[in-house]
């Protein structure tokens, strides 16, 4: 590793050291890392990154590949986290919402509004409905937690992509099936581009009958403590009564849920620290 020159350099790197008092644990550790960064690694940017020796560092990466927690990509020398770790972080989003904090706020926003709100979540190409409560009006689109809707052409999918670096975002765009849904799909990446850009900069996410005929949706981002999100809260209807012009009007109410759950889950992270030190 290369010689640490400030109090900054070492902190940074303590952050990122494996910490464990077991193999397991120091399992967990690596996986947490690959986790929550926002990039590829290799064997030799973890070593650099982590301190830890390469050919632990190899065993421990084999270990994660065999069961299915993590993969490489089609070079063979880039690792991401893998589907059997996906589905266990989609069970745990989708089983801790039914009847705690999230699924209350996201109930009050359903009263205030009048119309279906869902809490989402990026997973892969597409966005994973995590909770979702539907609105009593006879008309509406029905829609389970744990459904899936297209990344490119849904509002919170949108918000979600906004936010992602740029090189990131292409890759996933490019790699995705970009379905022509309906007359208003963009399927175009340099197009999606264009409208994310101009997402960052609103802070706000509308899908004008992009995803279903007649569908009308916005999303805003459930703020993180670590700037970087992937929580969205959107709101649906049909069109005859949520037009994008009328969306626009539902965005103070939709920012108002989206920072209470963003104080819930910077609660619960902080009581999770607490527990763990």
């Amino acid at each position: 590793m290369g010689e640490i020159h400030s109090i900054d350099e070492a902190a940074a790197l303590a952050e990122t050291a494996l910490t464990g008092d077991t193999p397991t644990l120091r399992l967990f550790s690596l996986l947490e890392l690959i986790a929550t960064k926002n990039q590829l690694f290799t064997l030799q940017g973890l070593v650099e990154l982590t301190g830890t020796p390469k050919p632990t560092l190899h065993r421990m990466l084999q270990q994660l590949e065999g069961a299915g927690l993590l993969i490489r990509e089609n070079n063979g020398r880039h690792y991401v986290v893998g589907a059997r770790l996906r589905r266990m972080a989609e069970s745990l989003l989708l089983n801790d919402t039914h009847h705690g904090a999230r699924h209350s706020v996201l109930r009050n926003l359903v009263e205030e509004l009048g119309e279906s709100c869902n809490l989402t979540a990026l997973s892969g190409d597409e966005i994973l409905y995590v909770d979702r409560v539907e609105t009593l009006e006879p008309l509406r689109f029905t829609l389970q937690p744990g459904s899936r809707v297209p990344v490119h052409c849904s509002a919170s999918g949108k918000m979600i992509l906004s936010q992602l670096a740029p090189v990131q975002r292409r890759r996933l765009l490019e790699a995705a099936p970009l379905k022509q849904y309906t007359p208003n799909t963009i399927t175009d990446v340099d197009q999606i581009e264009e409208q994310l850009k101009q997402v960052r900069r609103d802070g706000y996410a509308i899908d004008d009958q992009e995803f279903l005929p007649g569908l009308v949706c916005a999303a805003v981002l459930v703020p993180s403590p670590s700037g970087m999100s992937n929580l969205g809260i959107a709101v649906q209807a049909p069109v005859m009564r949520l037009t994008p012009d009328k969306a626009l009007r539902v965005l103070p109410a939709l920012r108002r849920a989206a920072d209470a759950i963003g104080q819930i889950e910077a609660e619960t992270a902080g009581e999770s620290a607490r527990a763990s030190s």
